[in-house]
């Protein structure tokens, strides 16, 4: 994804980036940006949104680079992660606080089935990344952090304030409507000619 001429270039770059060289975080941002949005992204639905939290994250990277610890290639991008993951959650507690207090329902006493997961080999990555963005906040952000984050439901539920049944639950539910978007992607693309 990311390629360095020498092991060494993503850990100068963090040096340069500490000592506050512009041209550093320039080079930072040409490298790491699209990807750090598309994190973003994958959090917040609006795109304005989006801007306003992937500018908070590069602010705080910036900000907060002195305590990055290198520990090899790939490690720049993977901490920088983390901070965008960060700021989206806590852009998601503090304006959209309504959207994720719905997680503190309790789940239903009878789990809901998982949908069989559907074929995607023939949906494009954009389609699947606009499905997701329609998904309500509590199950996208759910969905998020267990997925590309690796986040247990413990883990959820702690960062999430909410319980792990709950946070399986958001998961679950996540995962059916996703499939049911992706069949209906499938039934309409049959019958469109």
């Amino acid at each position: 994804m990311f390629h360095f001429r020498t092991i060494d270039d993503e850990q100068r770059l963090a040096e340069r980036l500490r000592s506050g060289d512009h041209k550093a975080m320039r080079q930072f941002y040409d490298r790491y940006g699209d990807a750090l949005a598309a994190v973003c992204a994958r959090y917040i639905a609006d795109e304005d949104d989006v801007k306003d939290v992937f500018q908070d994250s590069l602010v705080s990277i910036f900000t907060h680079v002195g305590g990055f610890s290198y520990r090899g290639v790939g490690s720049l991008l993977a901490w920088a992660t983390k901070i965008a993951v960060n700021e989206s959650l806590r852009f998601l507690k503090t304006k959209k606080h309504y959207e994720l207090q719905r997680l503190t329902e309790d789940p239903p006493e009878t789990p809901e089935p998982e949908a069989d997961d559907p074929p995607i080999d023939d949906v494009p990555p954009e389609v699947i990344h606009q499905m997701v963005t329609l998904l309500p906040t509590g199950y996208r952000t759910v969905l998020n952090l267990f997925v590309f984050e690796g986040r247990s439901h413990k883990e959820i539920g702690q960062l999430l304030d909410i319980g792990e049944k709950t946070s399986a639950s958001q998961l679950c539910r996540a995962k059916n409507l996703l499939a049911k978007m992706i069949l209906d992607y499938h039934n309409h693309k049959r019958l469109t000619p």
